[in-house]
């Protein structure tokens, strides 16, 4: 269980609560992002390592009026084989009036016979952005060459507004024990698929849109965006041979989600990628 509130408070924003349980863990908010000094940067630990059978993990995060924030992991979400059971993920994020939040974790790295099921319920605010990404790896390529090995791998994603009103739905299923992953229509050829999901005011999403390249990227990586229902956004996907080309595609995204939303330059990529 983790509960993260963010709140504006004048110069900066701050993570005015926190409440955890094991296995997730946060410390503090750092704020080394130096195009964005108010803007509060979280990283999401496991100590665990990883996410085993039968875990039953809860993230909620609740964007105050005009608060911001970055939310990452530390690493990579790596889901462990199974013999029975599954884990699973619930999310729940919020965002009041004027606020931004970028929830971009790591890959998720599903192993072999390993069954994960992850959901996302948003409730967004019409003047509010979130930028919330998932790239999921066909498992561990280079160890053996275990290649959609999982058994299954379920992530949906669900928005709505502050007084109820839907926006969009949005499920991914893949198993591959049951329907091979490499015909058409699915990853045909490609490994790595990203999913960014970008929820904010229209003027925002029309000039991004104008501003993002979509189709083949030379012979490796094939991108495109998609509007979502009821002018909410933006659905834009990636699909790669491999995670770095598909990581590079995602963070020129939001690139430019940056620049048209708050007029400022994503940070530099660190040192160890």
């Amino acid at each position: 269980m983790l509960d993260l509130r963010f709140e504006d408070r004048g110069t900066r924003s701050v993570l005015s609560h926190v409440y955890r349980e094991a296995p997730l863990l946060v410390q503090q908010a750092l704020y080394w992002d130096e195009a964005v000094p108010g803007l509060p940067c979280v990283y999401i630990v496991s100590t665990s390592g990883c996410v085993l059978q039968g875990d039953r993990l809860h993230v909620d995060i609740e964007m105050g009026p005009g608060a911001m924030a970055h939310v990452t992991t530390q690493s990579a979400t790596k889901v462990h084989a199974m013999d029975a059971n599954f884990a699973a993920q619930l999310q729940t994020v919020s965002l009041a009036g004027n606020s931004y939040l970028e929830l971009m974790p790591a890959m998720t790295i599903p192993h072999r016979r390993s069954r994960f099921y992850v959901r996302t319920d948003i409730t967004i605010a019409p003047s509010a952005t979130l930028l919330f990404s998932e790239i999921v790896m066909p498992g561990r390529k280079h160890h053996g060459g275990e290649m959609f090995e999982y058994d299954l791998y379920s992530a949906t994603v669900t928005a709505a507004r502050p007084g109820g009103g839907a926006l969009f739905t949005e499920k991914l299923l893949v198993e591959p024990p049951r329907r091979s992953v490499r015909s058409t229509g699915v990853m045909r050829g490609f490994d790595v698929l990203a999913n960014v999901v970008l929820l904010t005011p229209r003027k925002h999403w029309e000039s991004v849109l104008d501003r993002i390249a979509s189709g083949r990227s030379g012979r490796s990586v094939v991108a495109g965006a998609s509007r979502l229902p009821h002018d909410a956004g933006l659905v834009y996907k990636v699909l790669g041979p491999e995670s770095a080309p598909v990581r590079a595609h995602v963070r020129d995204f939001w690139s430019v989600v940056r620049d048209v939303v708050l007029g400022k330059p994503v940070p530099p990529m660190p040192l160890w990628g």
